[in-house]
């Protein structure tokens, strides 16, 4: 169920609220901010960042622990009581661990230049500190670090951190920049700082991890001049003279007697120290801590002003608007303040007439998150496909899961074609289409391509060359459909014949001796063993699932699937039975494999759509069980909020998605396919001027059902709604009950369509 308690840590405004039992709605000084708490998903397996940052912003200012093992992706885990610092740079939601670029604490006493370890602080310059010790709301963070007696405060631009340091009495007070320091895999290769005017000071850090090639430049300017500074090498020997090419980390240092309160700015760059302190200029060129703290806070509430929710439950609200937070943390800029970037060639561009992106996660995202945004933020969707479209141009394909410059290659598909062709589908301009059709057919046919060659010779992944085979196959098929797409809408007849085939290669991994897509070998035999809960760790044949939780990986072709599988009732019958059977996984699964509903794992992205594919048999209210059912079980509004990795923000797509009453099954065909909506009343403010809006009229948590709908007021008997109809601005309005209405969207005129709309 969702969590009902309202918890210590939450804001003095919310609390406030609860206890004045106050309706959204009645409320003419509503301000959505109000109801973040960037606490949710930090605690299990959410992986979510914490700390102090705007909308896609480049600088992710926050706190670090020492990192523990996996569910320290983000550097940061509720669990924990030990911070060894802030640093510039998080991930949020990931799998794997990296970045923590550019790493300050501020201590007392003597000069220590390691952390400790989680074991022993005593002679390192890490703090206990606690929860109620933490004050953190969007665009601010701040922490009482227990074993100095200081008040660590930072707020955020979109490329500088500002962070304000309250030191005790008649301590000395000291500052540590430390350039060792990073997150999982993160390791720093060449690292430099060097004075460079007053009370300011620039450098680098160039790191390998996940990112194998990330080049980060820095500047730092402090409000006053300290008493002393030391700089140290790797060897963790005091540098002598001026040559700070060594430097590993630096120490400054403020004698009492006085006590100090010392403000810090930290410009971040992808380009050079020239251009970090430049930013530091652009977007910060004051003293001012709470007004800076003040503009990212009204930043984060006028974007979350684009949606209006109205609803009686607390919890609901704080839900769905953090998850809206959160779902603006990843892409991020990866630009300077005048445009100049570095691209995946390790070049520089400068003044592409775009704001450049990185941290695509695409995999996961290009699910909802992308589709989610061309409703939101249609302006920076062509900013970000003009970003992956320059990553072709200097790497010769499309992204895959590109960060900070860099290909990683991680996760399977090629995800940025999807995203383009919906961008495209859905009439948002400001990119070349054809440049974008080239780059992803160009993208789609390469030979060297992570299996694409067995499919352009055979039509299928082979599973005795290629490690997850199915799972490729049936994600370059999801690629392929989006390809034809928009070669269909672009006239390009040709293309359009030729992805529009391949689309359909899905089938060819199908057994019907099993039932279940299966891994194929490159002579066209079964790929042995085979058990449909195994997971890839014995067979290799899935990503981060098996059998049962890909035989719905074809949201491109839903009709096809219900026909593979025998018709409406059989492939009904065969659906609930995925929510049905034992959730018991094999010894070694993949921990993505979480949220478990039978075999269904929401907490894993190839799952999404699956609970909405009821409808296109015919049976909406299906759906509507199951998705309120997850809305209800696997959300809540407590730290442990999450039920798998955010994996930046698709977790969090679905939940606004599903919460508003609709889904994109197919992510680049402008369908939603209806559910069962959360709130009472929910209204998108579109970019365009015009409002839409969704009511459920008698909605409560046993009237999750749609009886019947009107769409500006008249009768709408179909279970889906076109992104046209939501462009277009008006009303849908839904009856809400108790008992399945089985007629609704039953007929199959009024099924979602595979069709571009």
């Amino acid at each position: 169920m969702r969590n009902k308690c309202y918890t210590l840590f939450l804001a003095a405004g919310i609390v406030a609220a609860f206890l004045a039992g106050c309706r959204q709605a009645d409320r003419p000084d509503f301000s959505p901010v109000t109801w973040v708490d960037p606490r949710i998903g930090t605690a299990a397996h959410g992986h979510v960042f914490l700390g102090a940052n705007v909308p896609f912003g480049a600088v992710q200012a926050g706190p670090n622990n020492f990192v523990k093992g996996w569910d320290w992706c983000s550097g940061y885990h509720h669990s924990d009581s030990i911070l060894t610092g802030f640093s510039h740079t998080h991930l949020s939601g990931t799998g794997i661990g990296d970045l923590g670029d550019l790493h300050l604490m501020p201590y007392t006493g003597s000069i220590r230049l390691l952390p400790g370890s989680q074991e022993d602080i005593s002679q390192g310059y890490a703090s206990l500190y606690a929860h109620q010790g933490e004050t953190i709301r969007p665009g601010y963070y701040s922490a009482d670090l227990k074993s100095w007696g200081v008040t660590a405060e930072l707020t955020a631009t979109e490329r500088v951190g500002f962070h304000r340091y309250t030191f005790p009495e008649q301590d000395t007070a000291r500052i540590i920049i430390d350039l060792k320091m990073g997150i999982g895999w993160d390791q720093a290769m060449a690292t430099d700082l060097r004075k460079c005017g007053e009370a300011t000071w620039s450098g680098y850090r160039h790191s390998r991890g996940w990112a194998p090639d990330q080049r980060f430049f820095f500047g730092l300017q402090l409000s006053e001049e300290p008493d002393e500074w030391k700089h140290y090498d790797r060897n963790l020997q005091e540098i002598k003279g001026t040559d700070t090419a060594r430097t590993l980390k630096a120490v400054l240092t403020f004698y009492p007697p006085v006590s100090k309160q010392i403000l810090l700015k930290a410009g971040i760059s992808p380009v050079s120290e020239e251009n970090a302190l430049a930013n530091i200029t652009a977007e910060v060129p004051h003293w001012d801590f709470d007004r800076t703290a003040r503009e990212a806070h009204a930043k984060w509430d006028r974007e979350l002003s684009a949606i209006t929710v109205k609803s009686s439950d607390t919890s609901d609200l704080r839900t769905f608007y953090t998850a809206f937070y959160h779902l603006m943390i990843h892409p991020s800029l990866f630009n300077d303040a005048h445009g100049d970037y570095r691209g995946t060639d390790k070049q520089v561009y400068s003044r592409p007439g775009f704001q450049n992106y990185s941290i695509f996660s695409l995999w996961d995202t290009y699910r909802a998150a992308h589709p989610f945004f061309t409703l939101t933020h249609p302006g920076r969707v062509s900013d970000m496909v003009n970003s992956m479209l320059a990553v072709f141009e200097q790497q010769g394909s499309l992204p895959v899961w590109h960060l900070m410059g860099n290909e990683t290659g991680t996760m399977v598909g090629n995800h940025a074609i999807p995203v383009i062709a919906d961008a495209y589908l859905k009439g948002i301009t400001g990119f070349d289409a054809e440049n974008a059709f080239q780059a992803m057919k160009t993208t789609a046919l390469s030979d060297d391509g992570d299996g694409l060659k067995f499919l352009i010779e055979k039509g299928w992944v082979a599973a005795d060359s290629t490690r997850e085979s199915v799972s490729k196959g049936l994600e370059y098929a999801v690629d392929d459909w989006a390809i034809a797409a928009m070669a269909k809408a672009m006239g390009k007849s040709d293309d359009y014949a030729y992805f529009a085939e391949r689309a359909r290669n899905y089938l060819l991994y199908y057994d019907p001796e099993v039932g279940f897509f299966r891994g194929k070998n490159y002579d066209g035999t079964w790929s042995q063993p085979f058990h449909p809960v195994y997971t890839l760790h014995e067979q290799g044949n899935y990503t981060e699932g098996n059998a049962w939780q890909y035989l719905w990986m074809v949201p491109h072709d839903p009709e096809g699937l219900i026909t593979l599988l025998g018709g409406d009732e059989p492939f009904t019958r065969r659906l609930d039975s995925l929510f049905l059977v034992s959730s018991e996984l094999n010894e070694g699964a993949s921990p993505d494999i979480s949220g478990l509903i039978g075999q269904y794992a929401h907490g894993n992205e190839p799952s999404h759509h699956t609970a909405y594919l009821y409808a296109f048999a015919g049976e909406q209210w299906k759906t509507a069980e199951k998705v309120r059912f997850i809305l209800d079980h696997l959300y809540h509004d407590g730290p442990d909020g999450l039920c798998g990795n955010e994996d930046c923000g698709q977790m969090s797509a679905w939940y606004l998605f599903s919460s508003l009453g609709f889904y994109p099954v197919n992510p680049s065909n402008g369908v939603y396919v209806l559910g069962s909506p959360l709130h009472e009343e929910a209204t998108l403010h579109l970019p365009n001027g015009k409002d839409f809006t969704v009511k459920a009229h008698g909605n409560s948590p046993r009237n999750i059902y749609i009886q019947s709908a009107r769409l500006n007021g008249q009768p709408y008997k179909k279970s889906y709604i076109t992104h046209r109809d939501i462009l277009s601005g008006g009303l849908l309005e839904l009856e809400m009950g108790s008992t399945p209405e089985k007629s609704f969207g039953k007929a199959p005129g009024e099924r979602p369509r595979t069709d571009p709309q």
